[in-house]
């Protein structure tokens, strides 16, 4: 067996699973999951029912580069909402069965781990498909801690020239799981810069892009800054999208990659190895979704309607505040991340993350401990049943 799957560590709702052993939540409250960040939001009808009529695809093997309708309408979809200028489909961008195999599956290919001291750049805390990856890739997982006093950014400057020699990919969040945080235009300009000297590759994972609660102040993403930035070729940046947070598809595993050709290409290489081809159904489905961006809007404004009413319920009872975008509380707790998880779990029936469980010990401190990860993605009324509880549990501390 690879020696490194003995390096992977156990998966955050493992953890949890073994934390809550033993507990009998009360009967009489129904149990509300704000633990995992599946949406909740209901898949548009016009989804299903093109994911429906195109079932006699199934007879036929899907190309793993997807269609060229497909990729023409990712293409397009960027370029409306980027502001970018024409996007070549078909060197440019790969449709892919969701950024959680495409994020793993990238490291496999980009990363040469026969040279000695490979290396990926993660943020911490952090989704735990950017360390597994680089294990599995032969790699060593370098983590650089967003912190409350830095604003939860990633401090590039922290990282010491001798690091960065070895660094051959760097994985960047924006919008920030579990943080919510956005990378700004300098931060980019930054990292690009860095990426210059140093020859990293960037993985710019956008799958929380569409949730925002500004629409004068949309979140960047990593070819948008690229293109602002006077980088035309996006050299050295790939970007990472979904539809299962954009679009409520998250059971469809839809998603595309974009940006540098040249990696790009190697990339479609490996990928006909590595056999994720969408089926047809699925394409017929994103196609439509990617088209249509009346139904982002309205899942947006669910979600900004539940922030607007959860965050001034909670907040004088826990430090929340809204996140730059995504659909995630990052709060700190007053008491020990997990005690909080589990006796809210014990008493309330209610389901949240600790923090310690997204983030690893790195620089002598681990930096999502003291903090839990509220996602709020059940429906409306679910979502406020869960802050009256917890306001209750905060009161009875």
């Amino acid at each position: 067996m690879n020696p490194n799957l003995a390096r992977l560590q156990t998966y955050p709702f493992e953890k949890l699973r073994t934390l809550f052993a033993g507990i009998e939540a009360p009967a009489d409250l129904k149990p509300i999951r704000l633990s995992i960040g599946e949406p909740q939001h209901p898949t548009p009808g016009f989804i299903r029912q093109t994911l429906a009529d195109n079932l006699g695809g199934l007879s036929s093997y899907p190309a793993t580069a997807g269609s060229d309708a497909l990729r023409s309408a990712i293409a397009h979809w960027l370029e409306r909402r980027y502001g970018l200028p024409k996007i070549d489909p078909v060197g440019q961008v790969i449709p892919v069965s969701g950024t959680r195999e495409a994020l793993f599956a990238f490291a496999q290919c980009v990363v040469d781990g026969s040279r000695p001291n490979a290396k990926v750049l993660c943020p911490n805390p952090f989704y735990q498909i950017y360390e597994g990856t680089a294990l599995l890739a032969n790699a060593e997982p370098v983590f650089i801690n967003n912190l409350a006093e830095n604003d939860f950014g990633s401090d590039f400057s922290a990282i010491d020239d001798a690091t960065w020699r070895d660094i051959q990919l760097v994985y960047v969040c924006s919008p920030g799981n579990p943080t919510g945080r956005l990378l700004k235009l300098d931060e980019w300009k930054t990292l690009f810069e860095l990426s210059d000297r140093h020859g990293f590759v960037i993985a710019a994972d956008e799958c929380y892009s569409e949730i925002y609660f500004d629409d004068d102040a949309k979140p960047i993403g990593g070819l948008e800054a690229a293109w602002r930035l006077g980088r035309t070729d996006f050299r050295n940046v790939v970007m990472f999208s979904s539809l299962s947070k954009r679009s409520n598809v998250p059971g469809m595993r839809s998603g595309f990659v974009a940006g540098d050709a040249r990696i790009l290409k190697d990339f479609l290489l490996y990928r006909t190895y590595h056999g994720c081809a969408l089926g047809p159904a699925v394409q017929a489905a994103s196609i439509v979704a990617w088209n249509d961006e009346e139904h982002v809007v309205e899942n947006r404004l669910l979600y900004r309607d539940k922030f607007a009413r959860i965050t001034p319920m909670l907040a004088p009872y826990l430090p929340v505040s809204l996140p730059d975008a995504g659909f995630y509380y990052w709060v700190r707790t007053p008491l020990p991340d997990t005690e909080f998880a589990r006796r809210l779990q014990a008493e309330y029936n209610v389901t949240v993350l600790p923090g310690s469980f997204l983030a690893r010990e790195a620089h002598g401190v681990n930096p999502g401990a003291g903090f839990v990860r509220i996602a709020l993605v059940a429906d409306p009324h679910e979502c406020v049943e869960a802050a009256e509880r917890i306001i209750d549990f905060c009161k009875n501390l």
